[in-house]
């Protein structure tokens, strides 16, 4: 018999606050909705820039792939010329942007080895900051998420107190509707967080292994020159 009167309470709740997303959405108070407004725009913006650095890092991948044995064949020959013209034409590549620079400042100050070591240091360090665009925002999204989601919950626990006060009542009907905002507000907060807190380890994986290799790249770029200038 409890049974029945609980299923037919759960009904009549159900009837009474929907708990479909329109529904909710049109239960909320002013406050809950802002919060799911700028946990949808949080989630937006870490979709971009998700998307922005896959492209950035794919397209980095392919092209210092490609780049790579071909500027060293160029080195091998004592050609400067055809290398700097190789990195001019793998924009893409981290290695490229980097290794170019130490060429072209090591042909303009006609063999300086310093110069072109500062000329790497400096362009790895741009490089560097280019590969980072974004993932400081991605972390920022990862780390604060579940917190504006926990400012909805308390939103939609004082508004289910409320209830409580305006019916005069403790029953489902007087807390459904902020319970569901803060459920809602709760589960928003996590599904922004939790992609961004992955993504951005990925990417930061990423980041390393890209400045390991341009590390090495300007380590053996170097030690030609050198070797170039004792030969």
């Amino acid at each position: 018999m409890l049974t029945q009167f609980s299923f037919y309470g759960m009904l009549l709740l159900q009837q009474e606050v929907g708990f479909d997303m329109v529904s909710m959405w049109n239960q909320m108070g002013f406050a809950a909705r802002a919060v799911v407004i700028i946990m949808f725009l949080m989630s937006a913006w870490s979709i971009g820039v998700m998307i922005d650095r896959y492209i950035a890092f794919n397209g980095a991948k392919k092209s210092s792939k490609a780049f790579a044995p071909a500027v060293a064949g160029a080195l091998r020959d004592g050609n400067l010329a055809d290398a700097i013209k190789l990195a001019d034409r793998h924009k893409k590549s981290h290695l490229a942007k980097v290794v170019v620079a130490g060429l072209k400042e090591y042909s303009a100050a006609e063999g300086n080895i310093e110069s072109s070591e500062a000329a790497l240091d400096r362009s790895h360090a741009i490089v560097s900051a280019e590969l980072k665009r974004g993932l400081g925002g991605l972390a920022t999204i990862g780390s604060t998420a579940p917190f504006v989601g926990l400012f909805g919950t308390v939103i939609g626990i004082i508004n289910a107190f409320q209830g409580i006060s305006a019916e005069k009542s403790t029953g489902l009907g007087a807390v459904a509707g902020g319970i569901s905002e803060a459920l809602v507000a709760t589960a928003i907060g996590l599904f922004v967080a939790i992609p961004a807190v992955w993504m951005f380890n990925h990417f930061n994986e990423k980041v390393q292994g890209f400045t390991v290799e341009m590390n090495n790249a300007s380590s053996e770029l170097l030690d030609y020159f050198s070797k170039k200038a004792a030969g």
